[in-house]
């Protein structure tokens, strides 16, 4: 068999794993990086390397998976944007955390989201008390959404990867 068409099927092998591995652990798993999460990804990243390239290890091995990685992502993408059906598969929900002041505790338990954090990211966006939010979803990019009541504040967008004060204009 053709060294770089095995790389091919490797690295296709391995990324539609790590796709549906993150799909079944959901995409809080994502928007939470702490350490441990960091070593992990570090240490997937290591432990499918040779999965992908086999034996080579030459340069343009490694940039053959690479652009298999590329290839692959952007055709799944396109196929999420011309299959609705493909993307509701392959992508979670938004999920309302807080629906007119009242914080769904069903949901955060499924979520695994403390209501301190869900606190923390209301206070973040400038609302002093959780009954003053009209609306707080957890998006499908596992960002959480704060909308509230108080026609004076601006509308915010809590970015839970980065943990910053990103102000959506």
């Amino acid at each position: 068999m053709n060294p770089y068409f095995d790389i091919i099927i490797r690295s296709a092998s391995v990324y539609l794993f790590m796709v549906i591995a993150l799909r079944i652990f959901g995409k809080k798993e994502l928007s939470q990086l702490n350490t441990s999460d960091v070593i992990l990804i570090l240490l997937i990243s290591n432990s499918v390397q040779n999965a992908m390239v086999g034996n080579d290890t030459t340069l343009l091995g490694g940039l053959s998976a690479a652009l298999v990685l590329f290839i692959v992502n952007f055709v799944l993408k396109k196929l999420m944007y011309q299959f609705p059906k493909f993307s509701n598969f392959m992508q979670e929900k938004p999920e309302i955390l807080i629906h007119d002041g009242k914080m769904d505790f069903k949901a955060l338990s499924k979520l695994n989201i403390t209501s301190d954090e869900l606190i923390e990211a209301i206070r973040e966006h400038g609302v002093e008390h959780f009954t003053d939010v009209k609306l707080a979803m957890l998006e499908i990019d596992g960002n959480i959404s704060i909308i509230s009541g108080n026609k004076n504040l601006r509308q915010t967008h809590y970015k839970r990867l980065k943990r910053s004060k990103k102000t959506m204009g």
